[in-house]
């Protein structure tokens, strides 16, 4: 059964080149999920492509570009099963032009790595990172601190590294002594599965050992029904299938569903008909599962990714416009009424227009410290009314944290992100 053991999703998120794929690649060779056999092609394809020390990384990514460019570009799932959980590991790039991709991996995250090299230490991209993490919701972060090996497993290089990134974690609001730091080489293969011989000074657990060293992720299976859909295939002989994750609540056999915006924009009502993951036949699945589902009278026409399957008796709310919590991260300029950019809410993607600027806010203490600002800047945090520019499903925080999380881009960067506080909810005529 797939249910055994928890599932716990983890990304793995850093600047590039830090070396997350090899990380991962390593983890899986060590743990005995990538034959010997099928190693020892990677390396001589990797040897071939004049990459030597990259036949890790090629576990992750499969894709022939990503191999030629020696980036991770989509996200590579893979699974692996650890004393406590089932985990599945998402590999988010790190290269700026797939944030994209990376904050779609962080919202369906439990917990999450993040990869610094040590030579290199904290890039501008790692509190980027760090703040996607904490708007997505991911409460749970461990640091590894790769590439021990460049310089030459010395704990002082270590220290300097923890202690720059100790103060990153501090500025976004994670508490840094329940952040573990892990002194590693992915290439070399130290703390990986194994512990490393090179680094007796390190007394902390390996990458393996701190997967169970997570906390179980609390199901939010009290709230009602949402499956954000990634992808909908069409299978011969099975129909469509929408596959995704389900954020909160419970999915039976025979529940009657409702799939919204959907391509009416008013919904699309359904009855469940089958329920897989890992190619496994369930009859139900629960908040944190990712599946693939069959709906008696949603067709492939009706549905796409960034639409929510709902409980049909408590659907979501699709919203005429909503005031929400953001963070500037990383704007070129400053954000000021009128600025139209895409959301990123769930797996959908929406151009929203900023219709006010409420407030900023005092990040210290959370209070409002300027009314009506005329502008929000990097590092700002303010108060804002938003109207989509089309059919976005999006819910308050209160009632559901799990999807009223968003990230805000413009040209490729992620200039906020931030949470729905409140809602109007659009009038939909049935």
């Amino acid at each position: 059964m797939a249910h055994e053991k928890p599932n716990l999703n983890v990304v793995f998120v850093g600047h590039v080149d830090h070396g997350k794929s090899t990380c991962i690649g390593q983890l899986m060779f060590q743990s005995g999920i990538i034959p010997e056999q099928q190693m020892k092609k990677l390396k001589e394809e990797a040897e071939k492509q004049g990459k030597v020390g990259f036949e890790f990384a090629y576990i992750m990514d499969k894709i022939k570009e990503e191999r030629e460019r020696g980036v991770t570009i989509d996200l590579a799932y893979q699974k692996l099963m650890t004393q406590k959980f089932q985990i599945t590991i998402i590999d988010a790039p790190g290269h700026k032009d797939f944030v994209k991709n990376m904050i779609t991996g962080a919202s369906q995250a439990d917990a999450a790595f993040l990869t610094v090299a040590a030579k290199e230490g904290v890039q501008p991209q790692t509190q980027e990172h760090l703040w996607l993490l904490k708007t997505m919701g991911v409460s749970q972060v461990a640091v590894i601190v790769n590439k021990m090996d460049t310089v030459d497993y010395k704990e002082d290089a270590f220290n300097k590294v923890k202690e720059d990134i100790s103060k990153l974690l501090q500025t976004v609001g994670y508490k840094v002594d329940e952040v573990e730091f892990i002194a590693a080489s992915g290439l070399k293969g130290d703390n990986i599965a194994k512990k490393s011989e090179n680094m007796p000074w390190y007394k902390g657990p390996t990458i393996l050992e701190q997967f169970d060293k997570f906390d179980e992720p609390k199901k939010p299976t009290d709230l009602p029904l949402r499956m954000s859909i990634q992808d909908v295939y069409t299978i011969t002989g099975v129909g469509t299938i929408p596959v995704g994750k389900i954020e909160t609540g419970i999915m039976k056999i025979g529940q009657k569903v409702i799939a919204l915006p959907g391509r009416s924009g008013t919904g699309i009502e359904g009855e469940v008909k089958t329920i897989e993951m890992h190619h496994e036949s369930m009859n139900e699945a629960v908040a944190g599962d990712n599946v693939g589902i069959n709906v008696r009278g949603i067709g492939k026409k009706d549905v796409a990714r960034g639409d929510v399957i709902c409980d049909a008796s408590k659907p979501a709310s699709i919203a005429e416009e909503f005031t929400a919590r953001i963070a500037v991260i990383n704007h070129p300029t400053v954000i000021a009424k009128g600025y139209t950019p895409v959301f990123h809410v769930h797996t959908a993607q929406v151009p929203c227009q900023f219709i006010e600027l409420v407030g900023k806010l005092d990040p210290k203490t959370g209070e409002i410290s300027q009314e009506n600002p005329d502008f929000l800047k990097n590092g700002d945090v303010g108060i804002v009314k938003i109207k989509p520019q089309g059919n976005l499903v999006i819910e308050k925080q209160a009632d559901n944290p799990h999807m009223a999380r968003f990230a805000i881009r413009d040209a490729g960067v992620t200039v906020a992100a931030g949470v729905c506080t409140d809602l109007v909810e659009k009038k939909v005529g049935k």
